[in-house]
């Protein structure tokens, strides 16, 4: 070793790119830093150039009750690099629940009925059409696993092992520069029969049994061999309220940029119509009470947010009630339904137009 100063090197210092991802994933995700840190971290040993490239970059299977957004960080991920969602390839598996649905994936071979026009989904093609000159990279999602049938997940294994996979006229499709996520609910039903999360008196004894439920369901389900080629299995965290209050935050703010965005031509010709939308204290409260639910998360906000909020507002906006310029107040009516103000002006929905 050569004389000299000896200083220590920190290997959990991120890069300038892994800082930057993590904001952008702050600003869509909330309460799963695990997951997001594992994207982060699968991105970094890309960068590096250390990887072996007979494999993918980097899989990983994301478990967890439904509604914690086991998809949605996926595509966060994506949107956070690529600039769109679209840019995550997602495969909905519960297309594929029988042998002979993966003809969609592969395409059929020659010879065999529908040969020219089942047109495969897994191309080459499809898998570079969002890389840019800086981002060289695909990322696939395989969502809900676990209800695909056995022939997918051997069509799995080859691609988590040698990242190759030939179509039914023997084109190969590389998978050497592609981030593979899984995601599956298994354990859920289990999930949702102990007394866990959301106002559980110990949140981290809670977690561990979630964990232990979903890893139990987990290797049930897939064979060793499968498990074996994981490179990373996160827990998703369940909920709590506060994190809620802040997806709603999220939610009613990409409510405003749609907003912000529409061209309504019937009513203005080629201008926006834009109005500002401010949700009261105790909506957001009611919307928060009625938008999660401890078996499906937060999936019913949106739900929530569309009839409370966003369909009563095209009724108003559509009936000429709502002007360009206008300032909307959304508040609790304390009856099924909200009220909206506009420059002391009240309008209410009733709940059956809803």
């Amino acid at each position: 070793m050569t004389a000299g100063t000896q200083r220590k090197l920190d290997p959990n210092q991120p890069s300038l790119l892994s800082k930057l991802l993590v904001q952008q994933f702050s600003r869509k995700v909330i309460g799963q830093d695990k997951a997001t840190q594992t994207l982060v971290d699968i991105l970094e040993n890309h960068r590096a150039g250390f990887l072996d490239k007979t494999r993918p970059i980097g899989n990983a299977l994301f478990l967890g009750p439904t509604g914690t957004g086991k998809t949605h960080v996926v595509e966060a991920f994506a949107e956070s690099l690529f600039g769109t969602k679209r840019a995550c390839i997602r495969i909905d598996c519960a297309e594929f629940q029988h042998s002979h649905e993966i003809a969609k994936l592969l395409g059929s071979p020659p010879g065999y009925l529908g040969h020219r026009e089942t047109h495969p989904a897994l191309t080459q093609e499809a898998l570079d059409q969002f890389h840019t000159s800086d981002l060289k990279f695909s990322v696939l999602l395989f969502d809900e696993i676990e209800k695909a049938s056995d022939a997918l997940w051997s069509l799995l294994l080859g691609i988590l092992d040698k990242a190759t996979l030939t179509l039914g006229d023997n084109r190969k499709v590389d998978f050497s520069n592609t981030i593979i996520i899984m995601t599956s609910n298994l354990g859920a039903r289990e999930m949702s029969k102990k007394d866990i999360g959301f106002g559980g008196m110990d949140e981290e004894q809670d977690q561990v049994r979630l964990e232990q439920i979903a890893l139990s369901a987990a290797k049930s389900k897939f064979t060793p061999e499968f498990m074996n080629r994981l490179q990373h299995v996160v827990m998703f965290q369940t909920l709590t309220e506060k994190q809620i209050e802040q997806i709603l935050d999220i939610e009613l703010g990409e409510l405003d940029m749609r907003l912000l965005s529409a061209n309504i031509n019937r009513f203005v010709g080629t201008d926006h119509r834009i109005f500002e939308v401010s949700v009261s204290p105790s909506a957001k409260r009611r919307l928060v009470a009625e938008g999660y639910n401890k078996e499906y998360g937060a999936r019913h906000l949106k739900r929530s947010i569309d009839k409370l909020i966003q369909r009563p507002l095209a009724k108003l906006f559509n009936s000429g009630q709502i002007l360009n310029g206008d300032a909307v107040v959304v508040d609790e009516s304390g009856k099924d339904d909200f009220d909206f103000y506009v420059h002391n002006r009240t309008v209410v929905i009733p709940e059956e137009n809803l």
